[in-house]
C-alpha cells in the first residue's frame, strides 16, 4: 500500500504542488516554517478522520486566499489503484471522492491505512487520559474501520444523555434509548480495542528489535469498565444520580485509559525518560505496522514527523532498517538531508523551502 502520487492545491502553506512517488520511504527535509509538516497533513487525510492535527477544514485553506483546498492522490493497494480526493471550499466540510464517486469515512478506512507519529505525542504519557484514548482508538481504527461509526453513534448519544443530565431530568422514559444505545456502541468499542492491544502483543512479542516493546493494558480512570452491553447498561442507569450531580456521564468507555509499563524494566511508561518514551511510541506504530502487514497482506503509510531528531545515529539507522524491511512507504520529516544518511537510496528525498509566500516541493 503506498501512495504513487499527491496533489496539493491551496492547502495550508502549498499553493500549487504535483509529486510523483514509489514505495520506498520519502524523506522530507528543508527549514523549520517550510511546510514539510503540512505535507504530511495532507497525507494524512487518506486516513478516516481530521488529519495528525485534528483540524477543522476551513482551518487548512491557505491564508490569505481562503479560497478553498483540495488534496488528491492515487492510493496503490496490490494490483488495485484507487484516485482520491478531499475538497473544500468557502470553508465547508470535507468531502471525500473515490475514483469519482462520493464515499464515506468507513470506506476510505477500508481502503486506507495510515499511522503517524508526530512531535506533540511525546508527552502521551504523562498527560491526560483524552490524548491516550485517542492514540489507542487511532490504532483500534487501523484494524477495525468500523470503529469510527460505533464512537460517532456513542459520542452522539451520549450528547443527548449529557444535555438530560445537566436540565435534572429524572425521568427514567427519557434515558432508556439513549443509554440502549450507549451500551450496544460502548461494548463494540470496548471489544475492539481489547483485540487491537491484543494485535499489538503479539506483534511485540514476534519483534527482534532495538526499540522496547511495552506492556499496554486498558483501564478506567474511575473504577471499573463494563465490557459487555448488558453490564454497560446496568451500570448507565444505576450511575444516573451520580450523574446529574456530575451533569455528565462518569461510566463508560469515555473514560478509559491506556497504561503503559516498558517491558523490560518493568517500569511505568510515565515513570520512563524522555527517550524511552519517545522509542515506546515508535515501537507501538512499528508493532502497529507489523501486524496490520500481517493481517491485511499489505504494511500501512507511515508519518513520522522530525522522528529522527532525537534519535541517535544507531537508533536512527535501525528505525530505518525497519522501515525498510516492512516495505511500508514512510513520510519522514527533517530538517536536515543528514538525518536520512543511513537510508541511502533506499528512499526518494524531497526538499521543501518557502518562495516569496509559498512552499515549493523539489525531488533531490
Amino acid at each position: 500500500m503506498f501512495l504513487a502520487s499527491l496533489s496539493l492545491s491551496h492547502f495550508r502553506s502549498h499553493k500549487r504542488v504535483s509529486i510523483e512517488v514509489d514505495e520506498r520511504p520519502v524523506a522530507i527535509f528543508g527549514p523549520n516554517g517550510a511546510g514539510k509538516t503540512n505535507l504530511i497533513e495532507a497525507v494524512s487525510l487518506f486516513s478516516p478522520g481530521r488529519g495528525l492535527r485534528r483540524a477543522a477544514a476551513q482551518d487548512m485553506a491557505r491564508r490569505p486566499e481562503a479560497l478553498g483546498w483540495k488534496v488528491s492522490g492515487l492510493l496503490q493497494t496490490g494490483e488495485a489503484v484507487h484516485e482520491i480526493a478531499f475538497t473544500s471550499e468557502n470553508g465547508g466540510a470535507r468531502q471525500v471522492t473515490i475514483d469519482d464517486k462520493a464515499a464515506s469515512q468507513t470506506a476510505l478506512g477500508r481502503l486506507a491505512r495510515v499511522l503517524w507519529l508526530i512531535p506533540s505525542m511525546d508527552r502521551l504519557w504523562i498527560e491526560g487520559a483524552e490524548g491516550r484514548r485517542r492514540f489507542l482508538d487511532r490504532m483500534t481504527l487501523s484494524f477495525f474501520p468500523d470503529h469510527a461509526q460505533a464512537a460517532l453513534d456513542y459520542e452522539k448519544a451520549m450528547r443527548e444523555r449529557n444535555r438530560l443530565l445537566k436540565e435534572q431530568v429524572r425521568d427514567a422514559h427519557w434515558y432508556r434509548a439513549l443509554e440502549a444505545q450507549m451500551a450496544r456502541c460502548g461494548a463494540v468499542m470496548h471489544a475492539n480495542r481489547g483485540a487491537a492491544l491484543a494485535r499489538l502483543a503479539a506483534a511485540q512479542a514476534g519483534a527482534e528489535t532495538q526499540f522496547p516493546a511495552a506492556d499496554l493494558e486498558l483501564t478506567q480512570t474511575e473504577g471499573s469498565m463494563p465490557d459487555t452491553e448488558d453490564d454497560l447498561r446496568e451500570a448507565l442507569e444505576e450511575s444516573r444520580f451520580r450523574d446529574i450531580a456530575a451533569g455528565r456521564t462518569l461510566v463508560g468507555p469515555h473514560r478509559a485509559d491506556l497504561y503503559g509499563v516498558f517491558a523490560a524494566k518493568g517500569v511505568p511508561a510515565s515513570d520512563c525518560s524522555t527517550g524511552e518514551q519517545k522509542a515506546l511510541l515508535i515501537s507501538l506504530i512499528l508493532s502497529n505496522a507489523r501486524a496490520l502487514a500481517a493481517e491485511i497482506g499489505a504494511p500501512p503509510i507511515l508519518l513520522l514527523d522530525e522522528v529522527a531528531a532525537h534519535l541517535d545515529a544507531t537508533r536512527r539507522a535501525a528505525l530505518y532498517d525497519e522501515i525498510c524491511a516492512l516495505g511500508a512507504q514512510a513520510w519522514m520529516t527533517g530538517t536536515g538531508l543528514e538525518l536520512f544518511s543511513e537510508l541511502g537510496d533506499r528512499a526518494q528525498y524531497l526538499e521543501v523551502r518557502d518562495t516569496d509566500g509559498a512552499s515549493t516541493v523539489s525531488h533531490d
